[in-house]
This record gives C-alpha cells, structure tokens and sequence, in this order.
C-alpha cells in the first residue's frame, strides 16, 4: 500500500546569527497510510509544529521532502487542512463567514460554499451560531469553529497542531469525542489524521501509531502501535497500562546518565536555553522525592501521574533538578542527591543558601549577572543589559523568558534584587 504521505531525511535548522544555526529536526522519517490516526509525541521545543508545518506546506525543510500522494509538497497543498491551537480565527467575521474563508480561497462559488459551510457547522455541532462573532463564543466554540473550517473544504488529510491544549479538559474532552465520532462515523472524507501533542493519554485515546520525539534538536526515537478498540475509556486497564508503557519509553529517553552529563558539559554558556521552573514547583517535587514512601527516588510514570504532570513539565522540571544537582534521572527513575536530600530537610534560610551555592555554580547566567553588579560602583545594571547579551544566542521571546527566569531564582536566593518599575538589578537587598 502506498502512503498517503512520505516523509524523507527532513532537517530543518534556523539561523541565530549570521555564524550560527539552530538545528531543530534531524533527519525524520516516517510515512502516514490511509485510515490512520498518528500522533507525533515529545515535549516542548522537539519541533513537532515545525514538522507539521513542513508537511503542510507552510515551511520549507533544510534538507528532504514530504510526499503527499506521491507528489512532492514545495507549498500549500490542496487536499490537507490544518487545526491551530490558538483558534485562528478573524474577529470582524460571523462564524460562517469564518468557515467559508477556505472555501473561496479556492475559487468555490457563493451559494455552493454557504451550503457547504452550513453543513459543516452543523456536523461540528454548531448549529444556531452561524451569525455569531468569535468574541461571543466559548474557547471551545471557537475551536469547534476551527475544526469545521478545516473539515468544510473536505481534506483528504486533516493536521492538527495540539488543537485541544487551549481548552479546558472538559471542553476538550467533549471535543476529543466528538471528532472520534466524526472520523470512525465516516462522516468526512478525511483519509488520515495526523497531530501534535505532548499529551501521553491524549495520543493513545486518539491515535492508531504514536512517534516519539527526542529534542534538541528533535528526532524521532520510538514508535509505537496502539491495539486498542474504540471507544477508548481512559480507566481501562489495558488502557492505562499502555499509558505507563509510553511514559516508559519516552521517560528511558528523557535523559540517560550519559545524556545529562553531556547536558552539565554544555552549560557553559550564559546562552543556554534553561527551562522555566516555579520555585515552589522544584520545592514540592524535591519534597515528594523525599517522601518517606519514596526513599528518594520514584519511577517517572507514577510522579507524571500522581502530581498531574504531563511530558512537558516532567522534563523541564527534571532537567531543572538535574542542572542544580538536587536529583538526576537514573533509567526510569528520579532520584535525589545529597544535595537534594539536605534542601529537602532544611529550613527556609538554609533552603534559600543552598539554593544560592549551587545557582551560582551550576549556572553561568545568575553568576554573570551577580559578578557584572559586583564589578559595578553603584553595583546597578539594567534589564536590557542583560537582554542584549542573551540576544546573542536567543530569540528575543526566548531571552526575555530566561532571563525571567533567572530573575526569579535569584531573588529567591537573594543573590541580587530587582525593581520592576524601572527595570534594574541590584545588590540592594542581598548580604
């Protein structure tokens, strides 16, 4: 059976600077048959979007193709439809004005789209709202809108990019079902589905194969076929165990020892990309980790789903303790260190030293930035000093969220203050 599309040796990198390039997919590979629903799975930043992108026509690869029926994909492709995940939606337009959009785009003649597009909002089960402006309308809604909008111009592959991450669970479980019913109903004319998501239980209710993304830069690193018949019920045993499974293979990825001792090498710049972590975050996972039941350490599978936390936050949050040197991921386990133990157990003062030890160590930014205060006579420098020196080797959205970052955990450990209104770091406050 030929697929319906082939992706070959895709890479894509971004240029930062004119010497620099950010490698963000190497070499993918995959192909997607008629009748399959597939999800690409990985955390934050593996480039799932931009290889979503890349299929659909929208983003041009550094190197390969993607096949679409054969024919290689070189811009927007007849036949594919995309679901955003911010709604994407134009406001100054009535819900059926919105879905219609696709259709003349294409050239599609006034009455024949309006009878297309009210049938298509009533499929999506939004009957009654065609003269509603998107103002007026639920998150849900207007995603609903999103989805009748792609289905209206009847695709042959329908892409979604973690178009159910923006609603509530309710809401997107309501919707999750609803598409299901449409896809196994055959009441489109979609082929196959294929979608992002960093959401475990998400890709096995929905998916018939899931691909595993590693990041930095991403590639693919598993796959995995789910057998399960639909309905699908979340509480399921088979279900849940397929779950832990998944976890497991992309926990056994998320960091080997090897990995996170190259990771430590790494950080040798204040340029390097840092997860953004809550301080009370990284407070109660330690504390959990310390948890008499725990002995100090716990698997991923049973942390991800005893404190709620999906693939996303597990990773940053681990790669976080790992860079501190508070836990490290061993297998398919987190364990505390020594270091990790003694924050654990210590009081709020001691907490705040230890913490401050092991920022100023282990961390080039928050050390530069105290040393550039200390080197200064009024012991003040500004925001944007620092952002410009982060511009260097990030996106401006990117500094601006490390730097953020960095702000907060600084203050906590009273390596230096800031004064929002103005913009200014200083050793004011700290000893």
């Amino acid at each position: 059976m030929n697929p319906i599309i082939h992706i070959e040796n895709i890479s894509k990198s971004f240029k930062r600077l004119e010497q620099q390039e950010l490698l963000v997919l190497d070499n993918i590979n995959f192909k997607l048959y008629e009748g399959e629903v597939v999800a690409l799975l990985g955390k934050s930043g593996s480039g799932k979007s931009t290889l979503l992108r890349i299929v659909a026509g929208l983003t041009q690869p550094s190197t390969g193709n993607v096949m679409y029926r054969e024919r290689t994909v070189t811009g927007p492709v007849y036949g594919m439809a995309m679901v955003f995940q911010n709604f994407a939606l134009l406001p100054w337009l009535t819900v059926l004005e919105n879905v219609e959009l696709g259709l003349e785009a294409v050239g599609v003649e006034r009455v024949e789209r309006r009878a297309r597009a009210l049938q298509a909002i009533d499929t999506i089960g939004l009957d009654g709202f065609e003269s509603a402006y998107p103002k007026e309308l639920s998150g849900g809604m207007r995603q609903r809108v999103g989805f009748a909008r792609a289905l209206v111009v009847n695709p042959d592959i329908l892409l979604m990019d973690e178009p159910f991450s923006a609603l509530d669970v309710l809401t997107a479980d309501n919707l999750k079902n609803d598409l299901m019913d449409l896809w196994h109903g055959k009441k489109t004319q979609t082929k196959g589905i294929l979608f992002v998501t960093h959401n475990i239980e998400e890709a096995v209710l929905l998916a018939d194969r899931i691909i595993i993304f590693n990041s930095n830069p991403g590639r693919i690193c598993a796959e995995f076929a789910v057998p399960l018949p639909y309905p699908r019920a979340e509480q399921d045993i088979a279900f849940r165990n397929l779950v832990d499974q998944v976890y497991l293979l992309i926990t056994s990825h998320l960091m080997t020892n090897k990995e996170a001792r190259n990771m430590r090498l790494r950080i040798t710049s204040i340029g390097y990309r840092l997860p953004s972590a809550d301080l009370s975050e990284l407070t109660g996972l330690i504390e959990t980790l310390d948890e008499a039941e725990s002995q100090g350490r716990i698997e991923l599978p049973e942390l991800a789903e005893y404190s709620h936390l999906d693939i996303d936050d597990l990773s940053r949050l681990a790669e976080v303790l790992d860079i501190l040197r508070f836990a490290h991921v061993d297998n398919t386990y987190l364990m505390l260190t020594s270091a990790g133990k003694a924050f654990a157990n210590a009081d709020i003062l001691e907490r705040k030293r230890i913490f401050a030890t092991h920022l100023v160590r282990y961390v080039p930014l928050p050390r530069h930035i105290r040393r550039v205060l200390e080197e200064r006579p009024g012991q003040r420098a500004s925001k944007e000093r620092f952002l410009n020196e982060l511009e260097d080797f990030l996106s401006e959205e990117e500094a601006e969220r490390v730097l953020r970052t960095v702000i907060d955990w600084g203050r906590y450990a009273e390596l230096f203050a800031y004064d929002h209104n103005t913009g200014t770091l200083s050793l004011e406050n700290p000893n």
